[in-house]
């Protein structure tokens, strides 16, 4: 049987560490410091940390087809050159409403751009989920959402998973793969009984979801009907998301949050990045962005 074991990870701290994407054609994870305005790069074969600094707010990234990345922005949707730091704007999705945010996306089985945005006052259903096709497009799946977090899908792309944290619900969605539309939205899971709300989401090989509760300071695990599974805990209470990685895809990578960046008291492990080894499962590799 294996031994679970919780290992911080050795890069700095962020303030608002999130979205983290494992790479698997370079078995590295990239990962973001949303409110340190930062993008990095984390090989652990070598321990060697790459970081690319912005003017503004990072939220999240997918990695491209073609190479870089598609990066989403205080000012909108971008593509990425790693090797340049060259930006293209793909678009700004809700220009006119000063008061949202980009938060939290993830690559479709097909090559879209998921990505949800945030009401930045966390009072008022002001954020979207938007589809950024491989032409640029975007459409919008859904809306009066809070605070969007965690997509993700089923393995076989046909359910999608999203979450608006401040009602502390993941939601299911049916998932069409030809035309990216959503449909059916029902409650799949709630965090109330975890002491947080649900943040960054990954799904594993099995189709079980694991999502970061934020504020809860565990990771959990929920079957496909909604179930929750199992919990581990972590040193710190504002854990933020979630991604399988390693050669194996076998290692559960988490980004968390210093408490301070929202006012809170300070944690000693606050905004480390941590990994999960002894779990047992397997994550899926990320799909690439199309555009």
């Amino acid at each position: 049987m294996q031994t679970l074991t919780v290992t911080r990870v050795d890069v700095p701290a962020c303030k608002l560490g999130e979205g983290p994407v494992w790479d698997v054609d370079e078995q590295a994870l990239y990962y973001v410091d949303a409110a340190g305005f930062a993008l990095h790069r984390y090989d652990p074969a070598t321990g060697d940390l790459k970081t690319w600094n912005f003017d503004g707010r990072v939220a999240c990234l997918g990695i491209r087809r073609d190479g870089g990345a598609i990066l989403a922005l205080w000012n909108g949707m971008h593509l990425f050159d790693f090797a340049t730091g060259e930006l293209t704007l793909i678009g700004d999705p809700d220009p006119d409403q000063p008061r949202t945010s980009l938060n939290d996306g993830k690559v479709d089985p097909r090559g879209r751009y998921i990505c949800g945005s945030v009401d930045l006052q966390v009072s008022a259903p002001l954020g979207k989920l938007y589809s950024i096709g491989s032409d640029g497009a975007i459409v919008v799946l859904d809306q009066d959402i809070t605070v969007a977090n965690g997509p993700c899908w089923s393995p076989d792309g046909t359910t999608f998973y999203h979450a608006d944290s401040v009602p502390k619900t993941i939601y299911a969605y049916d998932y069409d793969l030809d035309t990216g539309a959503v449909a059916n939205r029902r409650v799949f899971a709630k965090t109330d009984s975890l002491g947080g709300i649900p943040d960054g989401a990954t799904v594993d090989a099995e189709g079980y979801l694991w999502t970061a509760v934020c504020e809860g300071g565990v990771v959990a695990r929920f079957a496909p009907d909604g179930t929750l599974d199992r919990t581990v805990e972590l040193p710190t209470s504002m854990v933020s998301s979630v991604m399988f990685g390693g050669p194996d895809l076998d290692r559960l990578f988490v980004t968390s949050i210093d408490p301070r960046t929202f006012g809170k008291e300070a944690e000693e492990d606050g905004g480390r990045m941590f990994v999960i080894d002894g779990l047992g499962v397997r994550g899926l590799p990320e799909h690439r962005y199309a555009g």
